[in-house]
């Protein structure tokens, strides 16, 4: 169950949100440091006098805003641009007993510090018999839209969630990414918060007390009878709007947001496929050996039988993400593609079923 201390909540937006889950942690556990990129002013090559001249800018999208001027520069640490000294470094000062907070801002950089992710942040517990924890988390921003291009766009949680030992959250609000990232940082396992970048500005209500949401604990959007839609990160808002158009249609949906995919809430999902006895599943990764193709076979191998019709996935094509605006919304999921796929998961009458 989630935590909440008091029922207060106010109006946040996705970035007010994570920010605000950053400063109660950090004030909440002194262990609790963030390091990153523009974490402390945007001027990489400043020396720490200038730093603290300067109004932090909090990152490349403002998420850590002000946690300079509160915690100062043994907290807030600048970072020069290499991802694999700033994976390094907060992997191991997380094995001594701190709570990094890495920003690696775009995703797509991953490949820059893979060998610090999964050969030793994702590793070093089960090599050490437990004798080691490594409670680091890294953000990341994930998805397209914004026409970031090919190298900034991707959504990669499929590879992260391929890798023993990683666990991979993707916000889909600003209520989920409070209360996911909370959690994140009191964990003792390696947590990548993967924050989808056209959600940056999306707003919600959000409790002012922290609260943490359990990795591993699907949400339940809406509840329906005829067909289980499963969406991600950013598919989750699209798919929302699509799944309540079409229930003035007589078409009744459950939708799921798993919100991690390492743990993954399989209970969840088989539940509602053999209640429903259909599937779509909505995701922008890639399609080849992604997370909906993932899902189709754990409900193929747990579900098979429950199944009515076909198991239908809404994802990109298998290219990298476009730069062209009008050639980039072709590539990402839209609203016409979701219900076009929900439709063709569905008999020609579903309340018939």
């Amino acid at each position: 169950m989630m935590s909440i201390a008091r029922t207060d909540m106010s109006r946040k937006s996705y970035r007010q949100a994570l920010n605000e889950a950053l400063r109660h942690e950090m004030r909440r556990d002194s262990r609790v440091i963030i390091a990153g990129v523009d974490a402390a002013s945007g001027q990489t090559s400043a020396p720490t006098a200038a730093l603290q001249e300067n109004k932090a800018a909090g990152g490349v999208l403002g998420v850590t805003s002000g946690l300079f001027e509160e915690f100062g520069p043994q907290r807030v640490i600048e970072t020069p641009i290499t991802e694999s000294a700033l994976i390094g470094m907060c992997t191991g000062a997380a094995c001594t007993g701190l709570r990094p907070v890495a920003d690696l801002v775009f995703v797509d950089f991953l490949g820059v510090c893979f060998d610090q992710v999964f050969n030793q942040a994702a590793k070093l517990r089960y090599m050490f018999g437990g004798q080691v924890k490594v409670p680091l988390v890294i953000r990341a921003n994930v998805g397209g839209g914004l026409g970031a291009g090919s190298q900034h766009s991707q959504m990669l949680h499929p590879i992260l969630t391929h890798i023993p030992g990683l666990k991979v959250a993707l916000p889909s609000g600003a209520y989920d990414a409070k209360g996911l990232l909370t959690e994140a940082i009191r964990d003792d396992d390696p947590v990548l918060l993967l924050e989808h970048k056209a959600l940056y500005d999306s707003e919600e209500d959000v409790p002012d007390d922290p609260y943490t949401i359990p990795l591993g604990e699907a949400n339940v959007l809406m509840e329906g009878a005829h067909v289980t839609v499963i969406a991600f990160s950013n598919m989750v808002p699209r798919t929302l709007r699509v799944a309540t158009r079409l229930r003035q249609e007589g078409i009744s949906v459950e939708l799921i947001d798993p919100r991690t995919t390492s743990p993954l809430d399989e209970d969840t999902i088989i539940d509602s496929v053999e209640r429903t006895g259909h599937l779509v599943i909505v995701d922008e990764g890639y399609p080849r050996c992604g997370i909906a193709a993932d899902i189709a076979a754990l409900v193929a191998c747990r579900a098979f039988a429950a199944l009515k019709s076909p198991i239908v996935t809404v994802t990109p094509p298998h290219t990298p993400v476009p730069f062209a605006p009008p050639l980039e919304q072709a590539f990402i999921p839209s609203e016409e593609r979701i219900a076009a796929g929900i439709r063709q998961a569905l008999p020609a009458s579903p309340g018939t079923t």
